[in-house]
């Protein structure tokens, strides 16, 4: 889809400090159970500390945080999986949506996708996701993640208009996130000064057990 349409995000690590607040919130919203991660915050971590032969000390140690959710793709393979059409991309916004009338829970999309959106509901056994809010936006709103984002690391609007509005942001590329390539999500990056980016082995991310 043409990013004259196509509704996306944008996300400034350097803004970012880790609350988490837009990982609740999303929660909150699909009344998620704990294993339903709609959206996650990655802590991306590296480097050490040497000791030097005149005793100082040298540090390249870094930290960052990296905020996802969907990414409402160009080129969706969540929706190439669905065996159902229930996982689809609307041609008015290109927003990637879950029918959930349609879906049976067969978790073909979530095997697909590289950015483990698409998440199980183990109450309806459902495939559910970040839906960009699509109600909220119509009343001319942001999304609630973005909304409810203290340090305003967050955008959400067209692609266009959101790659003037940050123009030294990338599409999608930095660790610990897969090869932009792999789907084209409509995902802009503004890096922090520490920021690495997509394909970086420099560090790990520190909280495995949460995303």
């Amino acid at each position: 889809m043409a990013d004259s349409f196509q509704l996306g995000f944008h996300f400034d690590s350097s803004k970012c400090s880790g609350c988490k607040a837009c990982d609740i919130i999303c929660k909150s919203k699909f009344d998620a159970q704990p294993t339903q991660n709609t959206r996650r915050v990655y802590e991306y971590v590296g480097g050490a500390c040497t000791k030097n032969s005149d005793n100082s000390i040298s540090s390249n140690v870094f930290a960052y945080y990296v905020s996802i959710g969907c990414n409402h793709c160009s080129e969706p393979v969540c929706v190439k999986a669905c065996p159902t059409g229930a996982c689809h991309k609307q041609s008015s916004n290109g927003l990637v949506k879950i029918e959930s009338s349609l879906c049976i829970g067969c978790g073909s999309c979530s095997r697909a996708c590289p950015y483990d959106a698409p998440q199980m509901d183990p109450v309806r056994k459902v495939m559910t996701k970040c839906d960009g809010c699509e109600e909220e936006v119509s009343r001319g709103e942001k999304p609630r993640c973005v909304a409810g984002c203290p340090q305003r690391a967050l955008d959400f609007g067209v692609m266009d208009e959101l790659k003037a509005k940050y123009p030294n942001a990338t599409r999608g590329d930095i660790a610990p996130l897969p090869d932009p390539s792999i789907t084209t999500p409509s995902l802009l990056i503004t890096r922090s000064r520490v920021g690495r980016g997509t394909g970086s082995h420099d560090g790990n991310i520190a909280n495995i057990t949460e995303v």
